[in-house]
């Protein structure tokens, strides 16, 4: 009989430090992965918000355009004078600084 109990308690110190080990790793990977990956979420989500006509914005595929449009979901960015393509707001990548696009240009 004490070989029984003994060895029920040594398997809930297994237990134990499992999850000793196990709670600080899920919080490691709260601190560095979900909890940045939520905050880049709500920046960009903020910058879609604030979008604004005459804004100079780069999408995630890499094109440059002034902002000539806004709808619910979509933007209709001005490429260049009579130019222009609509996109999903979600697919705007950044904003950029006034004047970028003619710097670019020159």
């Amino acid at each position: 009989m004490l070989l029984a109990t003994a060895g029920g308690a040594a398997q809930g110190g297994g237990l134990m430090s499992f999850l000793v080990m196990f709670v600080p790793l899920i919080l490691i990977m709260y601190f560095m992965m979900i909890r940045p990956q939520q905050k880049k979420m709500k920046q960009h989500k903020e910058m879609m918000g604030g979008l604004d006509k005459g804004d100079e914005v780069m999408t995630t595929g890499g094109i440059i355009g002034k902002v000539s449009k806004i709808k619910e979901d979509y933007v209709v960015l001005s490429l260049s004078e009579g130019m222009e393509i609509k996109f999903q707001k979600a697919s705007i990548a950044q904003t950029l600084p006034k004047g970028t696009i003619k710097s670019i240009e020159e």
